[in-house]
């Protein structure tokens, strides 16, 4: 297990194992798209789930209960097509689903894990009950908003490096290594949504959006916010167009019912329809600009296709969960 071997090619793998590596990127590509898209779909339901949801929670006076209990119409229908659709693609296969773990990658996992167990330490085992106990704690904290999400993860950080002995600055440093790439990208972001905001480039959107009869507001802009999240990053979709809802309301352009009703659009048509590309979830975002990706030749057109199906059939039951429960 300690053997050199070079990732980014295959030519140290023999032909006869080149099979079983084929079948386990494409289990763990498969492994991994469910994982990120079921990051999406779990966060829309909660406060704590998404960063814009904190947002949109403030901006409309919402505690932990009550913004579950508003999105609950949406989003729990949601959950539930999500899930169903997850065992559907695994089932039968479909978009480059269904790969099972080949059994010799399965005996190679089994003998790496017995060897690791063998050499583990007492200092090992101690940092394994660390990280349990601190991520109950970043659950309980998040869930009952302890403090500010920023606050929490340093606090997370600290406890993690100081009672696992990291005490070096090179070696937290290391830590952020990876999601380098993913903050270069975070920061153009920032710069394209604050030109969109200072020139207020948005505005004819919520002109129509607000031109058009009471009760097909939420729809259209669920589908105004879909769209633009499936090229742009979410969390900065949500924040210019909750700002303008709360522009509209203090200007008594929509009253405070409506305003809680294009909220609830708001989250889910941000949240939801923006799996369609990386460019929309940070989760998609991250993993594209990380290590793994290249490993198990994840691509941005192959994270496009495989994550079409939940892309059609979560957008669409949204949708008509919104029309229906508003």
């Amino acid at each position: 297990f300690t053997e050199d071997h070079d990732h980014s090619g295959d030519e140290g793998v023999h032909e006869y194992r080149r099979s079983d590596l084929d079948q386990f990127r494409a289990f763990l590509r498969s492994l991994i798209m469910h994982g990120v898209v079921g990051t999406a779909l779990g966060g829309v339901c909660t406060l704590v789930g998404e960063p814009q949801n904190l947002l949109i929670a403030e901006k409309a006076g919402w505690d932990f209960v009550e913004f579950f209990l508003r999105m609950a119409p949406v989003t729990i229908p949601t959950l539930l097509a999500g899930f169903s659709l997850c065992i559907l693609l695994e089932y039968f296969g479909w978009f480059g689903y269904g790969a099972r773990l080949p059994e010799g990658v399965r005996s190679v996992l089994s003998e790496y894990q017995a060897e690791q167990e063998q050499h583990r330490s007492r200092q090992d085992i101690a940092a394994i009950w660390v990280q349990a106990v601190v991520a109950l704690f970043l659950i309980i904290a998040l869930a009952l908003h302890l403090a500010s999400v920023g606050i929490i993860g340093l606090v997370v950080i600290i406890l993690l490096t100081a009672f696992n002995g990291v005490i070096e600055e090179h070696r937290i440093g290391h830590a952020f290594e990876e999601a380098l790439p993913f903050t270069a990208l975070l920061v153009v972001f920032f710069a394209v949504v604050a030109v969109i905001h200072e020139q207020h480039l948005f505005s004819p959107i919520t002109t129509a959006v607000l031109s058009v009869p009471a009760s097909t507001q939420p729809i259209t802009l669920f589908i105004a916010n879909g769209l633009l999240s499936m090229i742009s990053d979410n969390v900065f979709v949500a924040t210019v167009y909750i700002n303008e809802m709360i522009t509209a309301f203090n200007h008594g352009e929509i009253s405070r019912q409506q305003f809680d009703i294009l909220a609830v659009a708001i989250n889910t048509g941000t949240n939801i329809p923006s799996i369609a590309t990386p460019n929309g979830q940070a989760a998609f975002l991250f993993l594209l600009t990380s290590a793994l990706a290249p490993l198990i030749r994840l691509s941005y057109l192959r994270m496009m296709l495989m994550a079409l199906p939940y892309t059609v059939v979560l957008s669409s039951v949204a949708m008509i969960s919104l029309l229906v429960a508003f």
